[in-house]
């Protein structure tokens, strides 16, 4: 086990030295050489990115997948009974319309007035032909994978000499630079930092601009509390994310555009694609946003900078007969806690309902600091700590990219592990707090990822944390814990039913 240590330890130092310098290459700051051979080349990761052509073969277009059957695309108004909590803008996103369309069909001068138990007309979408079949990136270029180990990105930025390399931005207390940002955000929502530089290009030319406009507003989502790079990453992220994990689980079938606009989606695109055809979508009229996810619109940015994306072999990222290491509920012995959260997102609302909430006794205090501790649920190095965020890496390899993942998110900075730990299951990784993140009372918030992908915890391989199998109900938040013939219902506080112990 020493020896062990030894060697996780040393994979995590050449990780960190290997940054200062940049071995000569072909491909666009992936750091490896001769691109045009079939064999891989030395230090790269598995299998994982081999080229499939000599860089001067003309490129082909990607063999259109089978069908997928999506849901179609509602044709008449529904009444809808407004329930507690709803507001206009969340029914809106549920049936697919604007909400300025439902206050004009109901008379509505003040969304923000609506109440339980009343009736809306929810009208019918504004349908338009289906969305072009053409595929923008493969999946393996949406998600913070393996695709991603080798890519440097200060140093491609630099390289570009635009304004993002001047920025910076405080966030909670520190200061971050723009590539620094552009990391964080890639390493929080895991989705790929070369699509979140070739949207930032797209958008606002920060990435090769050395003076720019829609630096307020980068992507050009102008929303209030969306200012500034990290928010507007953070919601571009979260939109491609939705796009993606809604497509993998056949939770839609059509876009809805800026003006309205209902695009049914081709059956025939992919993950990677729908997360980009939905980004888009809510930041674009229909017209433009067809001439955007058609060929030479976003595609082209991308491949600028990185080349056509369908130049490689991609390996699936989660295998069809993935399973999930031995977990331990990620508290200590003999206390009592709370199952406080069902699968929901693991990073904002768009991921996959990778995560699951625990609060620590004694409940119900809000934002009390805790003297609890969270434990490792698995053997492993820790790879990031930052933001309230752990991110541990369960595979004996110094990265979050590649096999299995664990985020614990909500850790006090006070007594939090550090990077370079390597722990053994139940060693002790941070206090739950509020720390990062949105959180209303003290708890943990943790998620399982595998080569960069969000494992929902709802559907076919769900949590197994000692024999407890998680299982959702269909909204976020709601669940539940079953082992042995036992449920444990998940409520948001403190209740006699939600109580769980190691």
């Amino acid at each position: 086990m020493q020896r062990t240590r030894e060697i996780l330890f040393l994979l995590f130092v050449l990780m960190l030295t290997g940054g200062c310098t940049r071995s000569a290459h072909t491909a666009p700051y992936i750091n490896f050489s001769n691109l045009g051979e079939t064999e891989l080349p030395t230090g790269t990761p598995d299998p994982y990115l081999v080229p499939t052509r000599d860089i001067q073969r003309p490129v082909l277009t990607p063999t259109p997948d089978q069908p997928r059957p999506l849901p179609t695309l509602r044709s008449e108004e529904i009444l809808y009974v407004v329930q507690w909590g709803d507001t206009v803008k969340a029914i809106a996103e549920r049936y697919q319309v604007l909400p300025q369309q439902i206050t004009a069909e109901n008379n509505i001068k003040n969304p923000s007035l609506i109440y339980h138990g009343q009736q809306l007309v929810i009208p019918a979408p504004k349908a338009a032909e289906t969305g072009p079949a053409l595929k923008i990136i493969p999946n393996s270029e949406l998600v913070y994978g393996p695709y991603t180990i080798h890519f440097e990105l200060e140093p491609f930025l630099r390289e570009q000499g635009g304004y993002i390399n001047r920025y910076s931005e405080e966030i909670g207390g520190r200061e971050y630079t723009g590539p620094e940002i552009i990391s964080r955000v890639a390493m929080e929502y895991s989705v790929n930092p070369r699509l979140l530089i070739s949207i930032l290009e797209h958008q606002s030319g920060w990435i090769t601009g050395p003076e720019v406009k829609h630096k307020e507003y980068p992507l050009r989502h102008k929303e209030a509390g969306y200012e500034g790079l990290y928010a507007q990453l953070s919601w571009g992220a979260d939109q491609l994310n939705r796009g993606y994990y809604l497509w993998r689980v056949r939770g839609i079938g059509s876009w809805l555009c800026k003006d309205g606009t209902n695009v049914p989606i081709d059956e025939t695109i992919n993950a990677g694609t729908a997360g980009v055809q939905h980004f888009f979508s809510r930041l674009l009229p229909h017209s433009q946003w067809r001439e955007t996810v058609s060929t030479g619109g976003f595609q082209n940015t991308f491949a600028n900078f990185f080349g056509y994306p369908f130049d490689y072999t991609y390996q699936p990222l989660v295998p069809p007969d993935l399973t999930q290491p031995e977990l331990q509920l990620p508290f200590e012995k003999d206390l009592v806690w709370a199952y406080t959260g069902g699968p929901h997102g693991g990073w904002g609302s768009g991921s996959a309902w990778a995560a699951l909430d625990f609060a620590p006794p004694p409940g119900n205090l809000g934002c009390a600091k805790s003297k609890h501790w969270v434990t490792a649920s698995a053997p492993g190095l820790i790879v990031y700590a930052d933001g309230g965020a752990v991110v541990q890496s369960l595979d004996g390899d110094p990265y979050a990219q590649s096999g299995w993942a664990l985020l614990y998110m909500h850790i006090d900075s006070e007594g939090r592990v550090e990077p370079g730990a390597i722990l053994e299951t139940g060693d002790r990784i941070g206090h739950p707090s509020c720390e990062g993140g949105f959180s209303t009372g003290t708890h943990l918030h943790i998620a399982r990822r595998y080569n960069g992908e969000w494992i929902p915890a709802d559907q076919d391989l769900p949590f197994n944390l000692e024999g407890w199998i998680s299982r959702g109900d269909g909204a976020p938040y709601q669940g539940s814990l079953v082992k042995n013939g036992r449920t444990i219902q998940a409520e948001g506080r403190k209740t006699d039913f939600n109580l769980i112990q190691r």
